[in-house]
């Protein structure tokens, strides 16, 4: 004989007050709260290169660029998620009642890991393209030298591009904003992920 398991459903303010006081990071999907595994060194050297350059290139813009901690609210699919890189316009949008999470992002990168990339291609990218204000989505491979981008170029219409030279540039289209694929990829070992 089985005992059914009953899954517990929280509410996004229970969440929010959870997540607050957790010395561990959990995203929120529709009731549901799972916990965020730790990142790779080359994980966090693709984010950190990319969100440093982006950084540096958008100062004195009206634009505000996140890395890794920052919450986001997804109100039309209830989730709370923390996106590698993210490019917001300035004034912010909070969620209501709070000043700890943002709704506007115009640009996303999300650095791809083998337990999460079907997530962040699928499910992830259709929540993310329900936000009014999103316009880009980058995901960047750590196990080898890739990266996919997409471009909203109107509603329900995505432009779809991929790299994999060190030497071609990626040109962001919802800023003025330019990489090398070597760049983004500097001081990254692929050797590290395999053994």
């Amino acid at each position: 004989m089985t005992i059914a398991q009953t899954q517990q459903y929280y509410s996004p303010e229970e969440y929010l007050e959870l997540e607050v006081n957790s010395e561990e990071r959990h995203e929120y999907i529709d009731g549901q709260i799972i916990p965020m595994t730790g990142g790779t060194p080359n994980h966090n050297k693709l984010a950190g290169n990319l969100y440093a350059s982006i950084l540096f290139a958008l100062k004195r813009q009206p634009y505000e660029v996140y890395y890794t901690d920052q919450r986001l609210w997804i109100p039309n699919r209830r989730i709370h998620t923390y996106p590698d890189v993210m490019i917001v316009n300035t004034p912010l949008e909070y969620q209501e009642g709070r000043r700890d999470t943002l709704m506007n992002p115009v640009f996303i990168a999300e650095v791809l890991s083998k337990s999460t990339k079907s997530y962040d291609r699928d499910e992830k990218f259709a929540a993310y393209r329900t936000i009014p204000s999103f316009q880009e989505y980058v995901l960047i491979d750590q196990y080898k030298m890739h990266v996919e981008q997409y471009f909203k170029t109107e509603n329900n219409k995505w432009i779809f591009s991929e790299y994999e030279d060190g030497d071609v540039m990626l040109s962001l289209a919802s800023v003025s904003f330019q990489i090398t694929l070597a760049d983004i990829y500097d001081k990254v070992d692929f050797n590290a992920e395999e053994e």
